[in-house]
């Protein structure tokens, strides 16, 4: 039997921004489309983020995969243009960190404000360690990253203003899209806060609702027609069409998505 390799694969994406070819789960970590394009798309602009950076004294970010750390490195870039950034602690986890040689061929393209990710991010993935890793990147940004599954993270010890929910799709790691992983979300989230999935699946979803989000449909990046966000109240979803979340609980409960 022919051995899967440990490490992912760097490749080229249509914006010119690279992302990774996991043969784990047989996926990109991003749209090939455009990886910086599709992520600004859907963490930082359909989210809202970006209308609240300029607003907030504090905002507390989790992500759902750290994977080549690019929301970190366009959250830092969106921080350092801003006349007045927040503070900012990015909570993120990540069971299988790259190694730095890896890192060290990440090219997120010209339009950033920095260049200093090229050396960042294989300062971060050469000193992670299993558990939970701190860095203070600067005077407004603190990444607490933690190395392992997501059951075995500690909770962010402050609730949480946007969720970026951007593990592998629920066909090859369902076992981030489950109303258990759905709820712990909730359970730490602020009443404000919102998550941003480029994921439109109707499981996933019913997975949101069963555990206690409200959920809209919203447009889709570089050529997905849909992607979803959730909130925990339903004021923060604005005028996006809403999903019957009732109706989708109960079809998840039946066992329909089974």
């Amino acid at each position: 039997m022919e051995s899967v390799p440990d490490q992912p694969i760097v490749s080229k994406t249509k914006d010119g921004s690279t992302t990774l070819y996991s043969a784990r789960f047989d996926q990109h970590y991003h749209n090939p489309n455009g990886a910086v394009s599709e992520s600004r798309i859907v963490f930082f602009e359909t989210s809202g983020l970006l209308d609240d950076l300029p607003q907030k004294e504090q905002l507390n970010i989790f992500e759902m995969g750290f994977g080549t750390g690019l929301n970190l490195i366009l959250l830092k870039d969106y921080l350092e243009k801003s006349v007045h950034p927040p503070r900012v602690t990015f909570y993120s986890v990540e069971a299988f960190p790259v190694d730095v040689l890896t890192a060290q061929g990440f090219d997120f393209g010209d339009e950033l404000n920095q260049t200093g990710y090229r050396e960042l991010l294989p300062q971060i993935f050469e000193k992670v360690k299993p558990g939970l890793n701190t860095f203070h990147l600067n005077d407004y940004l603190t990444l607490q990253l933690f190395i392992g599954r997501f059951e075995e993270m500690p909770d962010p010890d402050q609730p949480t203003h946007y969720i970026f929910h951007d593990p592998f799709s629920p066909e090859v790691n369902e076992e981030l899209w489950t109303p258990d992983v759905f709820t712990r979300l909730h359970s730490f989230s602020a009443k404000s806060a919102k998550l941003a999935t480029y994921c439109a699946a109707s499981k996933a979803r019913a997975a949101m609702a069963v555990g206690g989000w409200k959920v809209a449909k919203a447009p889709g990046a570089l050529g997905k027609r849909e992607m979803t966000l959730a909130a925990v109240d339903e004021k923060a979803l604005g005028s996006l069409k809403r999903v019957n979340e009732q109706r989708l609980t109960e079809r998840y409960r039946k066992g329909d998505f089974d």
